[in-house]
């Protein structure tokens, strides 16, 4: 009896969402690749107007142009499909914000394969980003996998099911951006570089897409506590105190929103230009080295949840914050003078905490509120980063453009800074807190 038994728990596993996440962000990482090392290609021969421009900076300003447009098409495009999808989740159709965002990657993916075997314009991935933005993309196809897990998980141990499936999405992005550079250089007389990569990277997407309409299992655990508030997963806070007031406290609303702001905009900002940084002189990387770059980004993702782990049982969530912006600070900063690729690497490693901030900042905000409010007050955070997008995308292309003769890495000094200006808000809200107040303790697993 035993055999069955473990087939089933096998056939169990396999209908959960967790099969999901490891295909698409495999798929994801392998398509990040592919699409900085195109992007490089197509832009090797770009000329600008500006006499004083090298060909090393037309370049440059070539491919920032390009992510520039394509990151807020990403960026705004999926705000009404993802808002529409996430109503006919709560409706009772769990799987539309999974199934509906995995075929818009999946037609991106098949995009930019077609641009590399067909030899399209670089400005088809434009359009590409449109679908993907249309399908609801990342903005609903997050949401709905956290969701589910949710769903089967009860109020006692849902932290730990929400953090598990956040270390399996880093771990994935990590295999995956390790074995991306290596991918894209196969190629034989008939294939272009790139081509096997996306070909994987497709299939990965076809497979998780099929998943998700045929195997996927939405199961609901009953609460055990009908009474539970709307504590959206805390990913930083063993002990949290949430204030027990009925009431909206705006003034930490506001300052959480700055700082979320501040600190979002220096992360977007730096990680747009950085991809494209990493291909001028003097790094020049590979596609092998760039999917070893990729892979120390997703290295970050699952040293900020060990240092959530650590921290936690001894710490605030403000100082929780605070430790997370300095370490990406210091990190973004060291970034500004980097001119080997070892260098690099130290820089990243001072960015181990740097993913910390945002999920705590989230749910800090969700504590500031009633239950009733939590949900519009998560998306209005998360619409005012979209549009935040606007201004910081074309800001930190423009000045890096313009810098790129006397000091490329202005923008992450830069971005530095705006990092330190989001630590003002919270050392605020930590000030705000006396110890006289009274709190509600949540206890950690």
């Amino acid at each position: 009896m035993v055999p069955p038994l473990r087939a089933q728990a096998a056939f169990a596993a396999l209908r959960q969402v967790e099969p999901i996440l490891v295909l698409e962000q495999l798929g994801s990482t392998l398509f990040d690749t592919a699409l900085q090392m195109v992007v490089r290609d197509r832009c090797a021969n770009a000329t600008y107007t500006d006499t004083h421009s090298s060909r090393g900076d037309s370049e440059q300003k070539a491919m920032s142009d390009f992510y520039m447009v394509y990151n807020l098409i990403i960026q705004l495009t999926p705000i009404l499909p993802a808002v529409l999808l996430a109503k006919f989740g709560d409706r009772g159709w769990r799987r539309a914000p999974i199934v509906v965002p995995l075929s818009g990657y999946l037609l991106s993916r098949l995009a930019l394969l077609l641009v590399v075997v067909l030899s399209l314009p670089l400005e088809v991935m434009y359009g590409a980003a449109v679908l993907f933005g249309l399908s609801g993309g990342f903005c609903a196809y997050w949401p709905g996998v956290m969701t589910l897990a949710s769903l089967r998980s009860t109020a006692t141990d849902r932290s730990k099911v929400m953090m598990r499936v956040e270390l399996l999405y880093g771990i994935a992005g990590l295999v995956g951006s390790l074995v991306s550079g290596h991918l894209f250089l196969l190629y034989n007389s008939n294939l272009e570089h790139g081509t096997i990569l996306l070909i994987v990277s497709t299939l990965l997407h076809l497979l998780s897409l099929l998943h998700s309409i045929f195997l996927l299992q939405v199961k609901q655990v009953a609460n055990q506590d009908p009474g539970e508030d709307c504590h959206i997963i805390s990913n930083a806070s063993g002990n949290v105190p949430v204030e027990a007031s009925a009431g909206i406290n705006m003034v930490n609303v506001t300052l959480l929103f700055a700082a979320a702001i501040l600190y979002g905009s220096a992360v977007g900002g730096a990680m747009e230009i950085l991809g494209v940084y990493v291909l001028k002189e003097p790094l020049s990387w590979t596609a092998t080295q760039v999917g070893y770059g990729n892979a120390a980004g997703c290295m970050i993702f699952l040293t900020s949840f060990l240092g959530v782990i650590v921290f936690r049982r001894c710490v605030s969530d403000v100082t929780l914050i605070l430790i997370g912006m300095l370490s990406f600070a210091s990190g973004i900063y060291f970034m500004s003078f980097v001119t080997a690729t070892y260098m690099f690497y130290l820089a990243r490693s001072l960015n181990l905490f740097g993913l910390i901030p945002m999920p705590t900042i989230r749910s800090l905000l969700s504590q500031q509120v009633p239950a009733a409010s939590c949900g519009i007050t998560l998306t209005s955070l998360q619409l005012s980063m979209k549009f935040a997008g606007l201004a910081y995308f074309p800001a930190f292309t423009k000045i890096y453009q313009r810098t790129l003769d006397w000091f490329p890495g202005f923008v992450f000094t830069l971005s530095s800074i705006l990092t330190v200006l989001g630590m003002i808000p919270i050392s605020i809200i930590g000030y705000r807190s006396p110890q006289r107040r009274q709190y509600v303790r949540i206890q950690g697993d």
